[in-house]
């Protein structure tokens, strides 16, 4: 089945709003696969009962501070909408997932909703609370300190559960990735994890929407070559995709 039975299309808007603070209209609708004037019917009704505020092109949770969160879901839902579909089409019935947080984690884990007889093992919360209520599919939440800005655990707790786990299929979340194919990060706790995460999968790709390419922020992501590829909303340079190439990264591009 392509979309999730357990799971109402306003559950997930909810979601979403807990886990970004503000939608767009254009992005629900990529992400649900429905029209924008449901979205905006689904959104005035929310609205009406005193959940959010509507604004120009979408809505935002009411009482939130959402000055920092605003950018997170307005840069490229439907690129991050594409991701998702071409990583859920990597991923068999029965498999055991690990999914990263952040807001194209969020998407992945949408998409994957209609996937059967899952082992989803994630560190982001929305992810957990999305998938939790789909049959079939079980949920590992990995513990630890949260990191409010990307909504997911990371630490020496969080690291230490990572070890006890097979995985399948990794889907990995970057801070940039630079110009030469290297996968970069914004602190050393994240880069840390990430590379466990790496290490844990049969298979690990790179989540990277067209706003983090060829953006570099401070730390190296160890272990990135040892990965299976990156996932992508849109064909980077001529450059960059011989970068990844020379690292032994398979590139796969969303539609």
């Amino acid at each position: 089945m392509s979309r999730p039975l357990a799971i109402t299309r306003h559950d997930r808007i909810r979601m979403m709003l807990a886990e970004a603070g503000t939608v767009t209209v254009s992005g629900l609708a990529a992400t649900l696969d429905v029209s924008r004037e449901t979205i905006r019917r689904d959104l005035k009704l929310f609205a009406d009962r005193g959940e959010v505020t509507i604004v120009h092109g979408g809505a935002s949770q009411r009482g939130s501070d959402n000055r920092t969160q605003m950018p997170r879901i307005a840069e490229n839902p439907s690129g991050r909408s594409a991701i998702a579909r071409a990583a859920a089409a990597l991923v068999e019935n029965g498999s055991v997932v690990l999914l990263d947080s952040g807001a194209t984690a969020l998407a992945v884990a949408s998409a994957l909703a209609g996937k059967s007889r899952l082992t989803v093992i994630t560190n982001g919360i929305a992810n957990a609370a999305l998938l939790s209520q789909v049959p079939g599919i079980r949920v590992v939440m990995l513990g630890g300190e949260v990191d409010a800005a990307s909504d997911g655990a990371v630490g020496i707790d969080t690291m230490a559960m990572l070890r006890n786990y097979r995985v399948d299929i990794a889907f990995i979340a970057v801070g940039g990735m630079a110009a030469d194919g290297q996968p970069t990060d914004f602190s050393r706790v994240w880069a840390e994890q990430r590379k466990l995460m790496i290490a844990a999968a049969k298979r690990a790709y790179f989540l990277v929407d067209s706003c983090s390419i060829e953006r570099e922020t401070p730390v190296r992501i160890e272990g990135a070559d040892a990965a299976t590829g990156i996932i992508v909303d849109q064909r980077p340079t001529k450059a960059l995709a011989k970068a990844l190439t020379d690292r032994g990264l398979e590139m796969l591009v969303g539609a």
